[in-house]
C-alpha cells in the first residue's frame, strides 16, 4: 500500500494540539498498524524539489515518523494528475489518498486498506465536506485519471463515485468497536479551513478519546481542568511521560504522608496524581504520542497503587498498629483488590470486550465501582468530617473504610459472576 497526501492547498498555519495538518496525518500512519511501502507528500511549488524550508515542510518536520519513508513532491500538476502518475509508475501498489487539510481518523487507515476495490469515506458538509480515497492498482475510469475534475481528494472522490468507479465505505466494513476506551464510535473525517473548525475539532477530538465506561470522577469531575491542562501542554510539545513521571512521584509520596498524619498533603497529591492520570492519556491521543513504556507506566501505576494507599490510610488512623481490626480490614482489602483484578483481563480474553462495558448495566456500575477515584473522595469527606468535628476520634472515617472494604468484595463478587456468565460467549460477538 502505497500514501499520497494531498498538501497542495494545506494551510501551514492551522495546528490542532500543536501540530500541522499533515504531521498529524504523518503521525497517525506512523501509529497505525498499516505499514506503508512509502508515503508521498505533494505540495505546491514553482520546482519539483521541495526545499527543507517550504512552508508546509517545515511545519511538519518537527514530529518522528518511526518508519514511515517519506517524500516530498512539488510542481503544479493537478491531484488527478499526480495519482495517474504515481500508479503508472508503480502498477503493482494499492494507494490511499488523503487530503493535507483534514484530520482523519486514524482507524481508517488500515481497514480501508485491507479492503478490496475503489472505496472512498466522505464526511461532512459545504465547504468542511472532506474525502479518504483507496485505489486498487489498475485502477481506471472511462475519462484517464488525470482528466478528471481532481484538484482536490474529494473532487477526484465524486468523480470517480459518478463514473461508477469507486463505491462508499459500507457502515459494516468498518469496525467502531476501541477496545481500550470500551466503546464504539463512528468513523470521523473532518476538513479544517479556519479556526473555528480547529477549535471544533479539538473538542471533538477530546472528548471522544474518553472512555465509555469510568468512573464519576473522570467522567464528571476532571474533564473541565483536563481540557484546561492538554491544549497548552500539546502546544508546548511536552511529552505525556513526562506529566506520568509527576504523577507517579504524587502517587507514592503520598503513602508517607498519610502513614504520619499528614492527611491534607497526602490527599493533595493523591487529587494530583488522579488528575494527571487523566491527562497523559488524553495528550497522548491527541498527539499520537504514546508509547508502550508510556502505557507500562500509566496503566502499570493504576493497576499497583491502589491497595498501598488503602494500607496507609489503615496505618495513618491506628497510629502504626499493625494488628489492629483496621489495620486487617486494610490486608483483607488488599486481597479483594487483588482477586477484583483478575476477571477482567479473563472476561477480556474470552469475549473480545471488556467487562466494564459489555452491557449497559456494566457501563452504570464502573460509574461507581470499587476504584482508586471512588473510593479516594468519599474516605476523603470522612476524614474532613472527623477533622472538624469535635473530638479526636475516628469514627466516621473507619465506617467509611469498612464500607469501602465491603463494597470491593460486592464487585469482586459481581465480575467472577459477570466472568461465569459469559466464559463461553462466541469471541466478538456483540452482546445481547
Amino acid at each position: 500500500m502505497q500514501i499520497l497526501i494531498d498538501a497542495t492547498k494545506t494551510n501551514p498555519d492551522i495546528r490542532v494540539f500543536g501540530l500541522s495538518l499533515v504531521e498529524h496525518l504523518l503521525r497517525s500512519l506512523s501509529r497505525c498498524p498499516l505499514t506503508p511501502s512509502g508515503v508521498s507528500v505533494a505540495v505546491h511549488s514553482e520546482n519539483e524539489v521541495v526545499e527543507a524550508d517550504h512552508p508546509v515542510r517545515r511545519a511538519s518536520a518537527g514530529g518522528r515518523h518511526g518508519d514511515l519513508h517519506v517524500t516530498w513532491e512539488g510542481g503544479t500538476r493537478s491531484l488527478g494528475e499526480r495519482v495517474s502518475e504515481a500508479m503508472n509508475s508503480d502498477r503493482d501498489s494499492d494507494w490511499l489518498i488523503l487530503s493535507g487539510e483534514t484530520i482523519v481518523d486514524a482507524r481508517l487507515i488500515p481497514q480501508m486498506a485491507e479492503l478490496s476495490g475503489n472505496v472512498f469515506f466522505k464526511s461532512g458538509e459545504g465547504e468542511e465536506c472532506g474525502a479518504v480515497l483507496r485505489l486498487e492498482a489498475g485502477a481506471r475510469s472511462s475519462a484517464p485519471l488525470s482528466g478528471l475534475n481532481g484538484h482536490t481528494v474529494l473532487e477526484l472522490t465524486e468523480s470517480l463515485a459518478a463514473d461508477g468507479v469507486a463505491r462508499a465505505l459500507a457502515p459494516e466494513e468498518f469496525d467502531g468497536y476501541i477496545t481500550k476506551l470500551r466503546k464504539d464510535l463512528e468513523p470521523y473525517l473532518f476538513k479544517i479551513a479556519d479556526d473555528s473548525a480547529r477549535k471544533r475539532v479539538e473538542r471533538f477530538m477530546f472528548w471522544s478519546n474518553y472512555k465509555g465506561s469510568t468512573d464519576f470522577m473522570t467522567k464528571y469531575v476532571w474533564p473541565p481542568l483536563v481540557w484546561i491542562m492538554v491544549r497548552p501542554l500539546a502546544r508546548w510539545g511536552v511529552h505525556p511521560n513526562w506529566v506520568t513521571i509527576v504523577s507517579i512521584l504524587a502517587t507514592f509520596l503520598a503513602i508517607p504522608l498519610w502513614m504520619e498524619g499528614w492527611w491534607a498533603a497526602g490527599f493533595g497529591l493523591a487529587y494530583l496524581m488522579s488528575l494527571l492520570d487523566s491527562v497523559d492519556g488524553k495528550l497522548a491521543r491527541v498527539t499520537y504520542t504514546y508509547s508502550y513504556i508510556g502505557n507500562i507506566l500509566d496503566h502499570g501505576l493504576d493497576l499497583v497503587h491502589p491497595p498501598f494507599w488503602y494500607l496507609a490510610w489503615a496505618y495513618g488512623m491506628s497510629n502504626g498498629d499493625t494488628q489492629s481490626t483496621l489495620f486487617q480490614a486494610s490486608v483483607w482489602m488488599f486481597g479483594l483488590y487483588v482477586v477484583d483484578r483478575i476477571f477482567p483481563p479473563i472476561f477480556k480474553s474470552r469475549t473480545g470486550r471488556s467487562i466494564h462495558g459489555y452491557l449497559p448495566i456494566d457501563v452504570k456500575i464502573r460509574t461507581f465501582l470499587s476504584r482508586r477515584n471512588v473510593n479516594l473522595p468519599f474516605f476523603t469527606a470522612a476524614v474532613a468530617i472527623d477533622l472538624i468535628r469535635p473530638g479526636d476520634g475516628w469514627e466516621v472515617s473507619v465506617a467509611v473504610f469498612y464500607a469501602i472494604v465491603i463494597w470491593q468484595a460486592v464487585c469482586a463478587v459481581y465480575h467472577a459472576r459477570r466472568t461465569l456468565q459469559f466464559y463461553n460467549v462466541e469471541k466478538g460477538s456483540a452482546p445481547a
